[in-house]
């Protein structure tokens, strides 16, 4: 079932188009996994939420703390998405950049949290509540005070990685998307 109909403004548009397969897929995924090269030089595979622009990037994000992942992808940023909830799969090469600067980061990971919140049984009107609020509160270019100061922190606290498609699609015509990496002794992600 379909998350969304629509994809989100987090960036200006390419000129570069995608399969009508693969943006279907994309536009109605939640879930997307990514093959990163470790540190020491091995592959990992991963999964996470992410946002489509509908066009050639997305963007992952998260809750706020330290992720290995987004290390992994500061260190090298080659990568391959490869979609997992609808077929056909598609192995998609790509090139990451993590985003630490607050102010470029905010208008992502409010799509990214509006992506988030069309998933069923979110708490919906809370979560755009406090976000109009953080938007008009940066529209105005009102200082982070009171209650926006937590908000700023969770905010900074989020991971927010922008995925580019660096070259052609590949349909994977068997055996589905790769299997996750098996979880690191003591580490979650």
């Amino acid at each position: 079932m379909p998350y969304s109909t629509e994809t989100a403004d987090i960036s200006t548009k390419s000129s570069r188009s995608v399969p009508v397969d693969l943006a279907r897929i994309l536009n109605d995924s939640f879930y997307i996994r990514v093959t990163l090269t470790r540190k020491n030089g091995a592959a990992r595979t991963v999964e996470m939420t992410f946002v489509w622009d509908g066009s050639d990037k997305i963007v992952l994000s998260g809750y706020p703390g330290k992720r290995d992942w987004v290390a992994s992808m500061a260190k090298n940023a080659e990568v391959t998405v490869h979609t997992v909830e609808f077929e056909p799969w598609f192995d998609i090469p790509a090139k990451a950049r993590v985003i630490r600067d607050l102010n470029e980061k905010l208008p992502l990971v409010i799509a990214f949290i509006n992506h988030w919140s069309l998933r069923p049984g979110f708490p919906r009107a809370r979560f755009k509540l406090l976000l109009a609020a953080v938007k008009i509160n940066r529209s105005l270019h009102l200082p982070w005070w009171g209650p926006f100061m937590i908000a700023k922190r969770i905010f900074n606290g989020m991971p927010c990685v922008e995925i580019t498609f660096t070259g052609e699609p590949v349909r994977r015509v068997s055996d589905g998307p790769p299997g996750l990496s098996v979880p690191r002794e003591g580490r979650p992600f």
